[in-house]
């Protein structure tokens, strides 16, 4: 049997045919220059076939208008794009990959798809399983199952071949028609109506997740401008105490938080002032723990690199990718926080005991150290949570801070959470009760590994029950309300993560988008809107939609009709 199979990229298509064929594969050039084509034999689906390895880039198709109203934007009302006839055909500069894949399939008894194993692999399949089919009816189609780059994982996907899954191709072209016709029409009425006013010609783009995405930014800008700080008054109680040759100095904080009229807070002063000493009225000692992380999900990758590396998040996708590429972790894009029961720890975590950092950790999880990690509320049902699966020290750079965090993480999350004792004890002076907590950390256990994590707290000096102390200080501290700060990255993440505004696999996209349009830039790692972004906002806002544009409501309604809500 003669199988063609396909991967998503030109780097996949190498990894795949070196671990199917074991390394011996013959290499021939295509007509495109980043595409090759392995040649070599092995089982596929159980059989002997002859095999050639090759792959395209990404979608092979993009979606156009019929007709000259394609390019002549002034030749059509943008409101008739909604219903405008819509045509699909291969992308010009990927012309010679599509013939490499009508070539190959004339000769070819199966057409075997290893495209990424998420809803937008499956689409950029059902192109190839298309064009193919196209040219060779005959051929047989069969889709690759996996979710990392270890030759265990790709054998077993050789030999047990699924169907695409034709309603997640579905669901993408329905989800691409609108964002065409939705980013098309919009992206024409503001080019063309803003652009005179604004004394450019430079293309105003719309996107229906990428206006939500500004929308964040501006909102931001526009709470720090509108601002009014507020003054405020609390009560600062301090004392400090020598037991046993050791000084504690115990900082209690007054369980009214503060007050807003001065007065008030001085007359409370005064009472305190006048109607002491304090006197320990609740004492309270308990075992407490710090929880382990859990499994490790792309928006969560994104959301702490981007806050430890200080990189964004498209930087951060990439790296992951040429890791995943490379076979040196599963696959990077998951929504996935739990794990599988039947999921192997053992010989992943065995992998990493030779690392002269964290090897002494990963050799106590081989033993009674380990436990299973936390389960999360979320399973994609394609892909386990983002793990390691080979050891790398040849890594530098990003590269390797992004590898460690990984490895560290899923460490971590096979650990023991860290326990602690803690006290907490309220003093109460004249009625009113003032908090104090402390900690002493018992056994740090996950904390050692995933050095990412902190857990602090001072000990308290010995108090009992009823005791009775004259504060060493009790004060009047006056302080006002800050402003909201600009967006962080990891701030924006979170946000599109809470209103559902892009997926994990394209949120970091929607980012680079509002930069590269210049919507928003970046001032010390934080979004500020550019004046042209502040005003398209502003100005949909102020047309008084029932749902505004740069509002995530609208998006998350969208998406949500279109999964059949």
């Amino acid at each position: 049997m003669r199988v063609l199979c396909v991967a998503e990229k030109p780097s996949a298509a190498k990894a795949i045919a070196t671990m199917l064929s074991n390394g011996r594969f013959r290499t021939t050039p295509t007509s495109d220059p980043y595409c090759k084509n392995y040649e070599f034999s092995c089982k596929v689906n159980n059989a002997d076939a002859t095999v050639v390895m090759t792959s395209v880039r990404g979608h092979l198709y993009t979606g156009f208008f019929e007709g000259r109203v394609n390019k002549m934007w002034q030749l059509a009302d943008p409101i008739t794009l909604f219903h405008h006839p819509i045509k699909k055909a291969v992308t010009e500069s990927l012309k010679n990959v599509e013939k490499n894949l009508k070539d190959l399939s004339l000769r070819s008894d199966a057409l075997f798809i290893w495209t990424d194993c998420d809803r937008e692999g499956e689409a950029i399949g059902g192109e190839v399983r298309d064009t193919c089919i196209a040219i060779n009816p005959r051929l047989q189609v069969w889709r690759a199952r996996f979710s990392a780059m270890q030759k265990s994982a790709i054998e077993r996907a050789a030999q047990q071949p699924i169907a695409l899954d034709q309603q997640q191709i579905d669901a993408v072209e329905a989800r691409s028609e609108l964002d065409l016709r939705v980013g098309a029409s919009f992206t024409r009425i503001q080019t063309l109506q803003l652009g005179s006013l604004l004394q450019t010609w430079k293309v105003l783009s719309f996107g229906s997740c990428q206006f939500p995405t500004l929308g964040f930014v501006v909102k931001r800008f526009e709470d720090i401008k509108s601002f009014v700080p507020e003054s405020s008054w609390k009560l600062d109680m301090l004392y400090t105490r020598t037991h046993e040759a050791q000084t504690y100095t115990t900082r209690f904080h007054w369980m009214k938080d503060r007050l807003t009229d001065p007065h008030a807070c001085y007359a409370i002063y005064e009472g305190c002032i006048s109607n002491g000493p304090a006197k320990i009225t609740m004492l309270k000692e308990s075992k407490t723990s710090k929880k382990k992380p859990l499994p490790l999900t792309t928006i969560e990758l994104q959301k702490k690199l981007c806050r430890i590396l200080k990189i964004s998040g498209e930087q951060i996708m990439k790296i992951a990718e040429e890791l995943y590429t490379g076979g040196f972790i599963s696959y990077p894009r998951t929504e996935t926080n739990q794990y599988d029961a039947t999921f192997e720890f053992g010989p992943l975590i065995e992998m990493q005991t030779q690392d002269p950092t964290w090897g002494s950790y990963a050799t106590l999880l081989m033993g009674s150290a380990f436990e299973k990690p936390r389960s999360g509320s979320d399973n994609d049902k394609a892909h386990p949570p983002i793990h390691p699966t080979a050891y790398n020290d040849r890594l530098t750079g990003d590269a390797k801070s992004v590898y460690d965090y990984i490895v560290r993480r899923f460490l971590g999350s096979c650990w023991k959470d860290a326990k602690g004792d803690e006290t907490v004890v309220i003093a109460t002076v004249d009625e009113e009760d003032f908090r104090a907590k402390g900690l002493v950390i018992k056994e740090r256990n996950y904390l050692d590994v995933y050095t990412y994590d902190t857990w602090s707290g001072g000990q308290l000096a010995p108090f009992h029950r009823g005791e009775t102390f004259q504060p060493t200080e009790l004060k009047v501290v006056e302080g006002q309300t800050t402003p909201p700060v600009l967006l962080t990255e990891p701030d924006l993440i979170a946000l599109m993560e809470k209103h559902e505004i892009g997926t994990d696999a394209t949120i970091a996209e929607h980012i680079q988008k509002i930069l590269d349009r210049g919507y928003a830039y970046k001032v010390n790692n934080r979004f500020q809107p550019s004046s042209l972004g502040i005003s398209l906002v502003l100005g949909y806002n102020a047309i008084g939609f029932e749902k505004s544009p740069s509002q995530p409501e609208l998006r998350s309604q969208v998406d949500y009709l279109l999964d059949g809500g």
